[in-house]
C-alpha cells in the first residue's frame, strides 16, 4: 500500500514539474510573445526530455548514473524556477518531497 502511494507521489511530482515550469515561463518572460513561449515550451521541453530518456519504458531510457543526472539536473533546475519566482518555501518543499520519494524508489527499487 505505502510503495503504491510512494508511485503516486512520484507521478504527482512529475506533473508538478511541468507546472513549475510553465509558471516560470509566463512569469519572468517580458512581453506576451516571450510569456507564451516560454510558458508552454520549457514545459513541453522538459517533458520531451524526460519522456525520451527517463520513462521506464522508452527505447532511449538512460541507466544509472545518467539517469539520475539529468533528473537531478530538472528537479534542480525546477528549484531554481520557484526561487527564480519567488517561491523559496515551495523550492525547498518540492527539493524534500523529491529527495525522500527518490530514496525510497532506490531503496524498495521501484
Amino acid at each position: 500500500m505505502i510503495k503504491t502511494l510512494n508511485i503516486g507521489l512520484r507521478f504527482l511530482l512529475e506533473l508538478c514539474l511541468l507546472v513549475i515550469f510553465g509558471y516560470w515561463g509566463f512569469k519572468v518572460g517580458n512581453n506576451l510573445t516571450a510569456k507564451i513561449l516560454l510558458g508552454l515550451g520549457a514545459p513541453i521541453l522538459v517533458g520531451i526530455i524526460w519522456g525520451v530518456f527517463l520513462a521506464p519504458k522508452s527505447s532511449m531510457r538512460l541507466h544509472l548514473p545518467w539517469s539520475l543526472v539529468v533528473e537531478l539536473l530538472i528537479w534542480g533546475l525546477a528549484m531554481v524556477a520557484l526561487f527564480g519566482v519567488d517561491r523559496v518555501n515551495l523550492a525547498f518543499a518540492l527539493g524534500a518531497l523529491y529527495v525522500v520519494n527518490k530514496v525510497l524508489m532506490l531503496v524498495w527499487k521501484q
